[in-house]
């Protein structure tokens, strides 16, 4: 579904990637994506120690989560995103822009002491809003 991304000269330019508000017509379907990490689809840890290879993960994650709706990256119109370092904002931002190459979604970040997982350095949840699928029932073949 298009969003609308929303921007007030009242409020100051948002100094990562990701928009101030999104609009998203209340139309079709809301998906809500899990806390995602990580895990790649073997169930290990990819890039112990390392941001940029984690958030690479954690991006795929979300889009597979996504894509099995029915939707698209571009569809996701807020993140929640946990990281263990805020240091660590910029390397997260580089690569969030390389999957969300659309409108950004509305985001908030924040830093946690710990996750279930000793080795995880971030995790996303997502809220998508997803067209409705078109029906072919009843159509004539």
């Amino acid at each position: 579904m298009p969003k609308e991304i929303i921007t007030s000269a009242k409020l100051a330019t948002p100094n990562g990637h990701f928009a101030q508000a999104t609009i998203a017509k209340a139309q079709g379907r809301l998906l809500f994506i899990s806390g995602m990490t990580a895990r790649n689809v073997n169930g290990t840890v990819t890039g112990i120690g390392d941001i940029s290879a984690q958030t690479h993960q954690v991006c795929q994650n979300l889009q597979a989560a996504v894509e099995e709706a029915g939707g698209t990256l571009d569809d996701i119109a807020r993140v929640d995103v946990y990281v263990r370092n805020m240091e660590d904002f910029d390397a997260i931002h580089a690569v969030r822009k390389r999957y969300f190459t659309g409108d950004a979604p509305a985001s908030t970040m924040v830093e946690v002491s710990k996750f279930v997982n000793k080795d995880y350095l971030i995790e996303i949840n997502a809220i998508a809003v997803l067209a409705e699928p078109s029906s072919t029932e009843g159509s004539p073949s």
